[in-house]
């Protein structure tokens, strides 16, 4: 349990991470991440940190694909945590 906590703090830093180094990236024009690297991030535990990120530094808050993708992700991996837990 404590390895996966672990994991789950790292990866979800890195989410918020990307998405600030992003912002940062688009403000001076310069080469971008991925969108699909983003939303990956989230998928692989780090939605919490994308979410905190997106509106932290407002980036991609008027795109749909993480306005809603991003909590509908997010969703999912509660549910899993609930059903893994409650079991």
């Amino acid at each position: 349990m404590k390895v996966i906590l672990i994991y789950l703090l790292i990866i979800n830093a890195a989410g918020f991470l990307v998405m600030t180094i992003d912002k940062l990236y688009a403000k001076k024009n310069m080469w971008r991440i991925p969108e699909r690297t983003l939303l990956g991030v989230a998928a692989i535990g780090g939605s919490i940190g994308v979410w905190l990120g997106m509106y932290t530094v407002r980036h991609k808050t008027k795109h749909l694909k993480f306005v809603i993708g991003v909590p509908a992700i997010l969703a999912v991996q509660i549910g899993l945590v609930l059903y893994f837990l409650l079991r």
